[in-house]
């Protein structure tokens, strides 16, 4: 998953909703540079990934995408459900998908002082650009692939990769409507049993 989907099963708390992305951006041991609230949210992100990522509705997803682009299959993925949760956000949440958003962007200017330097870096664009607005929209999902696919090494045989989400854009969508219950009653059972 992404950073929607991350910040989506984030508990609603500051701390939470910044571990949540930190998680992408802290590796190895965690030490006590953090809170409690923002620990408990980076290893949730970590838990996240790991059951995301060894779940058979995602491996079976992974296989949908062209020869050619299936070595970023797992970034193509979790791009195209976060898209597929910014769609369907009225089916799995009361607050509003726009306020949501500025309520995390409020959090994540608000506490940018608590970030790594490479994520400070990232989150005035963030905000200001309105990445996770655009999660919402296949062309928006097209430019967030494409953004990447500029980071990445040998990057641009990535490049297009939105082609992938519309050409399996029913059974992406499918698998994401089974995908996603299964992933929230994961991350409610380890909440309650690590609380």
């Amino acid at each position: 998953m992404n950073y929607l989907a991350h910040l989506f099963l984030a508990e609603s708390n500051p701390g939470s909703l910044l571990g949540s992305l930190l998680g992408d951006f802290v590796k190895g041991p965690l030490g006590n540079d953090f809170s409690k609230e923002i620990l408990e949210g980076i290893v949730t992100h970590r838990k996240i990934d790991s059951f995301t990522d060894s779940h058979s509705i995602v491996i079976e997803s992974k296989k949908l995408i062209s020869q050619p682009r299936r070595r970023y299959a797992g970034i193509i993925i979790d791009v195209s459900f976060d898209h597929l949760l910014a769609k369907n956000w009225s089916d799995h949440s009361n607050e509003g998908l726009s306020a949501f958003i500025e309520r995390v962007n409020r959090v994540l200017i608000d506490h940018i002082h608590l970030l790594p330097e490479k994520l400070k870096l990232i989150i005035p664009r963030m905000v200001a650009e309105n990445w996770l607005g655009t999660y919402k929209t296949v062309e928006g999902i097209g430019t967030i692939l494409d953004r990447i696919s500029g980071r990445l090494t040998n990057g641009n045989k990535m490049y297009g990769a939105v082609s992938e989400l519309e050409f399996n854009y029913e059974k992406l969508e499918q698998n994401f409507k089974v995908f996603l219950p299964e992933l929230m009653a994961f991350v409610e059972v380890f909440r309650n049993d690590n609380s």
